[in-house]
Formats: structure tokens, sequence, C-alpha cells
């Protein structure tokens, strides 16, 4: 059986990946030049975790566990407090971090390098499984569409779907070197800024804070320095030691109106092409990396009809209900903008002791994917 795997980011190496793995041939067409991914971090939950491993993706020193931390207001006061060791007994792996460019090449390693594309367009999409690209046209058995948020076979198919909407937040993000930063959310009236230690001394920084889309400033930078400069340490610093070229700027969309499908013939929509989702839970990636897992189970147990039906069966209510989830956090969260409002969240959070804070969320990180097939150990003479 093959597969063609449109998009070349996480949602769909990780479905090369998998499909890999239970014996299919996989075509990947990645638009872009390179694989890789923007200069950032991200953050892998014990689902995503979980995902990697049935997907056969080793990422080898590049994880980092998450030990200390918790949330804070902007002048450093602790509001909660991180317990890593509860949360891993409840959670059942730790909070882990990674590059996104060290993970996009665990997930490529997990994938035969004949099977990788680059510089490959895809122009026409056919629910029979015909694409055609700049390198010229295949035929597939099933073509998974992980072409992200402005996924254009998504549009082809679903033309009078509405778009991805502005979620009112706006996002900057970068990596910088600081030694001995530990994990923290601090939240302020509208604003929500976050590190997260990485390995090698690396720590990734976001700042996101309600906006309107568009309002990009001249000097990202500069206005990032003036914008946390009497936040506590070590925000400026992050923002002082992150090279001007690596601070990174995008207006968060998500996609909100769900789809009532995500497949149609030998298509089956993928990751952000299928359920966008604001990043305030951190599961963007995650669900896709669960998708992928799915999908190649269910091809490994059924014809591709059938399996195409349980994925979506599957996948559709879990990802839609995490992706209203994330909009409901934002809201309660970095999106919260009213003082009153703002101090009494602070206030009921204080009162939360860690046992209770460090549980939520459990019904989200505790999913466990299915189980994909082993590959045979090889034969001894």
């Amino acid at each position: 059986m093959h597969a063609i795997v449109v998009g070349g980011g996480i949602g769909g190496l990780g479905a090369a990946a998998g499909l890999h793995r239970i014996g299919w041939t996989v075509t990947v067409l990645e638009q872009a030049g390179e694989f890789g991914d923007v200069g950032a971090g991200i953050s892998l939950w014990p689902n995503a975790l979980r995902c990697l491993d049935e997907l056969g993706v080793d990422l080898g020193e590049h994880l980092a566990a998450q030990h200390e931390g918790g949330f804070q207001d902007r002048r450093g006061r602790r509001v909660t407090r991180f317990d890593s060791a509860a949360f891993e007994r409840i959670h059942g792996r730790p909070l882990g971090a990674i590059h996104r460019k060290d993970l996009i090449a665990a997930l490529r390693n997990a994938v035969p390098a004949e099977s990788l594309n680059t510089g490959a367009e895809v122009t026409e999409v056919h629910e029979d499984g015909r694409v055609r690209f700049t390198g010229g046209e295949l035929q597939a058995d099933l073509v998974v569409a992980a072409d992200g948020i402005r996924s254009p076979i998504r549009h082809a198919l679903f033309p009078h779907h509405p778009e991805p909407v502005y979620s009112g937040s706006t996002a900057f993000r970068g990596v910088a070197k600081y030694p001995g930063a530990r994990l923290s959310t601090s939240f302020d009236r509208g604003t929500e800024i976050g590190v997260l230690p990485l390995t090698g001394d690396d720590v990734y920084w976001w700042v996101s804070y309600l906006t309107e889309p568009g309002n990009r400033p001249d000097d990202p930078k500069e206005y990032l320095r003036q914008h946390v400069k009497d936040w506590h340490d070590p925000i400026p610093a992050l923002i002082d030691a992150t090279p001007p070229e690596a601070v990174l700027y995008h207006d968060l969309y998500y996609l909100g109106t769900p789809l009532e499908t995500y497949v149609r013939g030998r298509i089956a929509l993928l990751g952000d092409a299928a359920h966008a989702m604001p990043p305030f839970l951190g599961q963007g990636g995650c669900q896709a990396l669960e998708d992928a897992t799915v999908l190649a189970h269910e091809l490994s147990t059924k014809d591709p009809e059938q399996a195409l039906r349980a994925y979506d069966e599957e996948r559709r209510p879990r990802s839609q209900k995490v992706a209203r989830e994330s909009v409901r956090m934002g809201k309660l969260g970095p999106q919260l903008a009213n003082p009153a409002a703002v101090k009494l969240r602070t206030a009921l959070l204080k009162a939360l002791p860690a046992q209770v804070t460090v549980r939520v969320g459990k019904d989200i990180t505790g999913w466990r994917p299915p189980r994909l097939p082993r590959p045979a150990p090889p034969r001894t003479p």
C-alpha cells in the first residue's frame, strides 16, 4: 500500500513514521526547500511522548524533562508550584520540552530517506488518491493532508468552510542561552510570558498578549524589551540574549468552525489542517501526533475505507474537544484582562494545593495511544 503525505511538519512526518512502521510505502511531499521548523521550542506532554514511542521516534538526549517551576505574577511572586514528581505520578510521564528542529530531525530519522521530497509543491489532489505536484503526478491508496492551518487541500475539499479566525492574541517567541532557568508561566492583564528550559542551557520563551491582528512593530526585539522591562527575571535577560533576527512574531489563529469530517474519499486531514487550535494548552503538536498514531493503527487493522472512517470517528470528537478547551483556557488565562478578574484568578490559584493543580488536564495528557506493530527482530544466521 502506498500513501502520499502532503506536508513535512510534525503531523506529516509523524504520519509518515507511523505508516512506514506498519509496512506502507510512503512519499512525503514538502513544499519548502528543506525539512525544518522555526527556531523555537515545543512542550511535549505525556500523551505526545507515548505517541512518539509507538511511532518509533527516538528523541535521544534532546528531550528536557521539566523539574521545577510554576505560575508567577509579573513581579515573580509565586502563585502555584509545579510538583514534577506528582505530575509524573499522576500523568504517567514527565512534562518534556524540545527544540522544534530536534523534534523534526527525530521524526525525519524514523522515515526512509528515499521517502522524503523537498521543493515539492502540491498543486492538485483528488479524492481517488491522485496527486499532482511540481515533480510530477502520483497515484496512492491514501493521501494525508498535513499541510497546516491554511491547508489548500482542506479549502479544495470544503470550499465553503469558514477560514481560520483570529484568537485575539499575538505572540513573540525565541530561544536564548540562559543557564539555570526554570519552568515558569507568568500572567498579567491580557498577557502571558512563558519560560521553558531546553537542553544545553537553551531556553525557549514566548510572550502573548491581546491586540488587534497585524500590529507588527518595526523593531520586534526593541518593542519586547520595552514591553517586559519591568517583569521578573529572567524575562528581560532572555529577550536581551536573543538575536534580533531570531525573534519570531505571529498572530494566533485557529479553526473556529469545526469540520464535519476529517475524511473525503482517500484523503485524511491531519493536525492543523483538521483542527488548528490556539496554543494555550500546548497541545497543537501533541494532537497531531495523536492523529498520526491513530491513523497508522486503524490502517494496520482494517482496509483503508474502514480505517479512514474509524480514524474520523475517533479523532474528530477528541481533537475538537481539546481545541475548545484551548480557546476556553485562553479566555481564563492569558486573555483575561479585567483587573478584578485577574486578582480573583490569582487568589483562587494561590488557594489551591499543588496536589490539586497538578491534576489539571489529566483527561487530555492521560490519553494512551493504540499499539502499533513492532518491527520483526533480525534473523540470526
